[in-house]
């Protein structure tokens, strides 16, 4: 595989809506007092897992560019606490987010002067390939958890 395939592949993983739906669909649609709506048997809220991808998305991001990166602490960190369901404002602000975010890592995946393969010098081996394979992997694992929180609140068709 050359190099431009394989950072096309990268860039199109990270899009994530060729096996599944995307996170446009999955959060489109859910009514505003459903958000922090609790689904019988199931330990997370819509809300938590959206934010917890926006976090878990923007941490890894910053860990590929930021020399001055400092690891967060987990889980408090990565998961945002119980609360109110959000406004429709904080919804699309994480959404924005959580695009913008995306958007970065697939120019970071098509930035030929970034070598894939290449060790982030302030990390402890990982490579930026392995990152953005992981924000990919995160997100479509989650995504997931949130088509069946929705279908346990018979919100999604």
């Amino acid at each position: 595989m050359n190099d431009r395939a394989l950072r096309d592949h990268v860039a199109a993983l990270l899009r994530s809506e060729d096996a599944h739906a995307g996170v446009d669909r999955i959060a489109g649609g859910v009514p505003q007092d459903r958000w922090t709506a609790g689904a019988p048997g199931l330990p997370y809220t819509l809300w938590q897992l959206l934010e917890h991808i926006r976090l878990a998305q923007h941490d890894i991001l910053d860990f590929c560019r930021n020399p001055g990166y400092r690891e967060l602490r987990w889980p408090d960190d990565y998961w945002p606490p119980d609360r109110q369901a959000p406004t429709s404002d904080e919804v699309s602000a994480t959404l924005a987010a959580l695009r913008e975010d995306r958007d970065a890592l697939i120019a970071m995946a098509l930035d030929p002067k970034i070598d894939l393969f290449a060790r982030i010098p302030h990390g402890t081996g990982q490579t930026y390939l392995r990152e953005l394979l992981l924000v990919a992997d995160h997100t479509a694992y989650h995504l997931g958890q949130m088509v069946v929180v929705r279908r346990a609140l018979g919100i999604w068709d």
